[in-house]
């Protein structure tokens, strides 16, 4: 009886000695998982930056050289991935210089918010410089690479620059106005391109910019922006500057000017009264009057008379100079006055509109009968066009942008498509004809003949206008406005020539040439119009919005590359009143959205549903409406919309030229973006920006598959082959 007493009183201190036991094994387990925890989160990269790296890294062809980088998996703030510093989870900086790397630099560089330093130079990366680049960088360093193209609009929104080096690569065309914003930049080099035009207006703005290359380009204009700016290190040599060197810019202590075409004399002064422009505020800069320091100059009667005034002479002087510069003033404004009053009314051929000349000019344009002003010369840095088209109520018009394209003689085209003859003629659109244009110097154009009766007539006194924001749109897949011509009441459109048709053509009327456009081929026409677009939509400001997409204005060269035409065009609507062909008709017909064909509204989300019917006639082969078809087949989009995403269906719906050759989970993952770009209500489809995405996504999955395969450096965007899709998508 005591031993059971003995036991039974034990036991609850057995119990109490294991579960303390095991109450301290749970605090010791917990402790260890919140540790391990911590340290997992203190390494986990965020999701949009690690799949920004992973893109970036397939781009660049998956080179050796970064270490420690993946193509999927990883953790490059946990892990040592080479070039890369990480705060928390947020990548800031990304450092790859000098490596031998190839390839591009993907397309999801703006998902890397926190990226602040990008160095990229001393490589051998190719294509443009994306669009999208991350918006906070702080420093961005692409020089010596084999970059193209031109300078991405985005850097207007990336307002924490201080360094930007896109030096020694093969970017063209003008530098945007976009550095309205960036008072924090301080090193600007554009050197060793092919830059042309003027240096942007908005120059003017960047008060602390104190290095700015230039060297080795072809800017033409004058160096006027750059007064008053805090400059140490300025070089403008070897570029098409003229016109006088501005005095202020004497002051910059490293100033390199050789090889332009500036006056030897000294930049004349300004006129009485008119203060200098803001200068920087530096021991050596120049000042019309400085005053003596009370320090360094002892008080005197002389001394006192320089702070009260002027003597008698520089007054008398002075009054003297005002009175000559107002007379040479009020004779000017006299011979201004006479020279509009003796405007000549001169008509016509066609007796439908007038044309406004100075007396001045009369011997020059007649000249211009029986002269070329312009045969495929390089076009002029900025003409800016003083006298409008006279208006329908008799006022001068003044133009607003100047205009960047050459401006073209009637008689030089006329010579170039003998006299547009019906053998010259390449197509035919609602707004006039084209016509393909051989120079003398073996250049060829293609010609766009406005039909004056395709005009309303305040759309006439715009044409100069719509000319010039043509003339800025610069994308390697559009097709760029190379020259204009508005004489004798003629408007025409000068083009380059692409030469191998266009996308309708190749699907639908050209048997053996469809055989060109296997599936990759198709893909690629597919990524590069949507590039075309998002640039039109997401780059351009304000956004352009195309309004004709269709297949016939994609345009294919040799490599089968798209140039998408007609860009801008809109600004030259035909008339709601005039007639247009049946067959134009119902050619644009099947492109439009359906919020377009109800209500006539058209925005860009109405060019992303045409967007996606020339997706389905790339899948398909079809044309948007085909009356020879039975009737439940005749719209392409309504026949198809619904068997998009069962795989069986897809699979008859197929051109059937491809002869079944296509990889079945890319053509499921084609089918996906129509009918994201299809949906019947805007608000529902994607921006181009995103369809670009999907696109390149679909090409970087095949690229990753072509080097596993067969140990390929990589995709190749230009001239892909068959066998860089995997037959398993």
């Amino acid at each position: 009886m005591k031993i059971m007493k003995n036991t039974a009183s034990s036991a609850p201190h057995y119990y109490y000695y294991l579960f303390s036991h095991i109450f301290i094994i749970i605090q010791l387990f917990v402790i260890v998982s919140v540790f391990f925890a911590a340290s997992v989160v203190h390494g986990n990269t965020d999701a949009n930056h690690l799949q920004a790296l992973q893109v970036l890294y397939t781009s660049l062809n998956s080179p050796s050289e970064l270490s420690g980088w993946k193509a999927s998996g990883g953790d490059p703030c946990g892990e040592s991935w080479k070039g890369v510093t990480c705060e928390g989870s947020s990548v800031v900086s990304i450092q790859l210089a000098d490596l031998g790397l190839t390839g591009t630099m993907g397309y999801m560089l703006n998902s890397l918010a926190s990226l602040k330093t990008l160095d990229l130079s001393g490589n051998k990366i190719h294509d443009t410089i994306p669009f999208q680049l991350p918006p906070n960088l702080t420093s961005l360093n692409l020089g010596n690479n084999n970059l193209s193209g031109n300078f991405p609009y985005s850097i207007a929104n990336m307002i924490s620059l201080n360094y930007i080096n896109i030096s020694h690569n093969s970017l063209s065309q003008s530098v945007g106005d976009m550095f309205a914003n960036h008072s924090d930049l301080g090193t600007l080099d554009l050197s060793f391109n092919n830059f042309t035009g003027d240096l942007p207006p908005s120059f003017s703005t960047l008060s602390n910019l104190s290095s700015l290359y230039v060297q080795n380009n072809q800017f033409t204009g004058s160096l006027n922006v750059l007064v008053g700016l805090p400059l140490d290190n300025l070089n403008v040599a070897n570029n098409q500057f003229n016109g006088w060197i501005p005095n202020e810019l004497s002051s910059v202590p490293n100033f390199i000017r050789d090889g332009n075409s500036f006056f030897d004399s000294p930049a004349p002064p300004p006129p009485p009264y008119t203060p200098p422009p803001p200068g920087r505020s530096r021991n050596n800069h120049t000042h019309l009057r400085t005053p003596p320091s009370s320090n360094n100059h002892p008080s005197s009667p002389n001394g006192d008379d320089e702070k009260k005034g002027l003597t008698a002479g520089p007054i008398i002087g002075i009054a003297v100079g005002s009175a000559f510069v107002v007379l040479v003033v009020l004779l000017g404004c006299a011979f201004c006055f006479r020279k509009c009053k003796g405007k000549e009314i001169v008509a016509t051929p066609s007796g439908n509109h007038q044309v406004s000349r100075d007396e001045g000019n009369m011997e020059m344009q007649r000249a211009e009968a029986t002269s070329v002003v312009a045969d495929l010369k390089p076009p002029p840095a900025e003409k800016v066009i003083v006298e409008r088209i006279q208006g329908n109520n008799g006022s001068l018009r003044r133009a607003k942008s100047p205009i960047t394209a050459t401006s073209y003689t009637v008689a030089a085209l006329q010579t170039s498509t003998n006299s547009f003859s019906q053998e010259n003629l390449i197509g035919e659109g609602s707004l006039g004809r084209v016509y393909k244009a051989d120079f003398s110097n073996g250049k060829v154009m293609a010609i766009k003949k406005i039909d004056n009766a395709a005009l309303s007539l305040q759309e006439e006194d715009n044409f100069e206008e719509a000319v010039s924001n043509m003339a800025r749109l610069r994308h390697p897949n559009v097709v760029p406005l190379a020259g204009y011509c508005a004489e004798y009441g003629q408007r025409l459109l000068v083009y380059d020539h692409i030469g191998n048709g266009s996308l309708h053509e190749m699907l639908h009327f050209a048997d053996e040439r469809s055989k060109l456009l296997t599936w990759n081929a198709r893909v690629r026409v597919a990524l590069g119009t949507a590039r075309a677009l998002e640039y039109l939509h997401e780059v351009c400001l304000p956004s352009v919005v195309h309004r004709n997409l269709k297949s016939a204005n994609i345009l294919l060269d040799e490599e089968l590359n798209p140039h998408l035409s007609d860009c801008g065009l809109a600004a030259l609507t035909p008339n709601t009143e005039r007639q247009v062909s049946s067959t134009q008709m119902v050619g644009s017909f099947g492109y439009s959205a359906p919020e377009f064909a109800l209500s006539g509204i058209y925005t860009v989300k109405s060019d992303v549903y045409s967007f996606g019917v020339v997706m389905l006639e790339l899948l398909t082969g079809r044309k948007p409406l085909d009356s020879s078809r039975v009737r439940s087949e005749q719209s392409l989009v309504r026949w198809a919309t619904p068997q998009l995403h069962d795989i069986d269906a897809l699979a008859r719906m197929v051109d059937l030229n491809l002869n079944g050759m296509y990889p079945a989970k890319s053509l499921s993952r084609f089918a996906d973006i129509i009918a994201l770009c299809v949906q019947p209500e805007p608000e529902f489809r994607p921006p181009m920006s995103e369809v670009v995405q999907a696109l390149v996504r679909l090409v970087q999955r095949a690229s990753v598959i072509k080097r596993g395969s067969n140990d390929e450096t990589g995709f190749s965007y230009r001239t892909p082959d068959y066998e860089a899709f995997d037959m398993s998508y």
